[in-house]
């Protein structure tokens, strides 16, 4: 019994290590990619941190990247940076693989 036990207890370990890993890659993806949001917007660098934490805390409002990409394109628009969902949506993806690389260099 204790064999199914174990095994059982160390499926949810992993579970538990792959949602953390998963969410941390998430919210490095977002700050980079607030990062370069920024840059096109021209913003200072302490603005430029403020933006990206607010990018990261858009992903909490709804599940998905739908949040992210709204604020991402409604405030590169506001900001008058020719921009649309393509071109935010590529950089997210840009972004993920550059937060995955920066994670694993940092295990």
């Amino acid at each position: 019994m204790t064999t199914f036990d174990d095994r059982k207890d160390a499926f949810e370990a992993k579970f538990a290590r792959d949602e953390e890993m998963a969410f941390r890659v998430t919210a490095r993806r977002n700050r980079l990619v607030g990062g370069w949001a920024a840059a096109q917007m021209k913003l200072t660098p302490e603005e430029t941190d403020a933006y990206c934490k607010s990018v990261v805390q858009a992903d909490f409002e709804e599940v998905g990247d739908e949040d992210v990409v709204r604020k991402l394109v409604g405030d590169l628009m506001a900001a008058g940076v020719q921009t649309d969902e393509s071109i935010v949506r590529r950089a997210l993806d840009e972004q993920l693989i550059e937060a995955r690389r920066q994670l694993m260099e940092a295990q």
